[in-house]
């Protein structure tokens, strides 16, 4: 089934979901938690389009060797190319939050033979994605927060301010290698307090006082 963009109002937003674009090791202390270095510029890849699952409700995931990173989304409504970064501040559409489903362990073993990820990144049902808050909602984009509690336990909490590359900057880099398009969303990374997801588990999302959502891994 084709992933549908929603809002959480009644926007309007007539563009197909595009690729998933995103940044690994966007906070310092989540590098630090996976014994990786804290890295010198962006970590970049790519999820397909049909990675991509809704949010709201249950989602699937793999029987064993699932982690969890919840992140912030970033919907682009207006192409980019070599932008700048004014160019990407009036292409934003909206924002929402995603998870960076990832097989820990196989992306492990790919990265000791230097091998790519998209195995353990990019499967089917790796990005589920929550519905979109207007970018008018939001005044400050470095002064997000969110949070992901699990099972009513507060698993992750992120701040927009600790990004090693804030969001604007973080795009308009993105684009210098890949065209923006409407529809593509931007995974903007992972706080520290990732860990395995269980099929049953209670999750709890939080985007600041915009955007609230429970779901069920199944």
């Amino acid at each position: 089934m084709t992933y549908k963009i929603k809002f959480t109002d009644a926007t309007e937003f007539n563009q197909a979901l595009g690729k998933i674009v995103c940044v690994g090791r966007n906070y310092a202390e989540h590098a630090k938690e996976l014994n990786n270095p804290i890295p010198t510029e962006p970590i970049l890849f790519i999820k397909p389009e049909s990675s991509v699952v809704s949010l709201n409700g249950a989602f699937a995931i793999p029987a064993t060797d699932c982690h969890y990173e919840c992140e912030i989304a970033v919907l682009i409504g207006e192409t980019l190319s070599s932008a700048s970064e004014d160019q990407v501040s009036r292409a934003i559409f909206g924002l929402g939050l995603a998870l960076d489903l990832t097989r820990r362990e196989l992306q492990s073993k790919l990265k000791q033979k230097a091998h790519p990820w998209e195995i353990a990144k990019s499967f089917d049902g790796a990005c589920p994605l929550s519905d979109f808050v207007p970018i008018a909602e939001f005044s400050d984009l470095t002064a997000l927060s969110f949070s992901l509690h699990i099972n009513d336990a507060l698993k992750q909490s992120g701040e927009s301010a600790d990004m090693l590359n804030p969001i604007i900057p973080l795009i308009a880099h993105m684009s210098q290698f890949f065209t923006l398009k409407p529809g593509d969303v931007i995974l903007t990374g992972t706080p520290k307090g990732v860990g395995q997801l269980h099929k049953g588990d209670k999750l709890k999302f939080g985007l600041m006082d915009k955007l609230s959502l429970q779901s069920v891994a199944v």
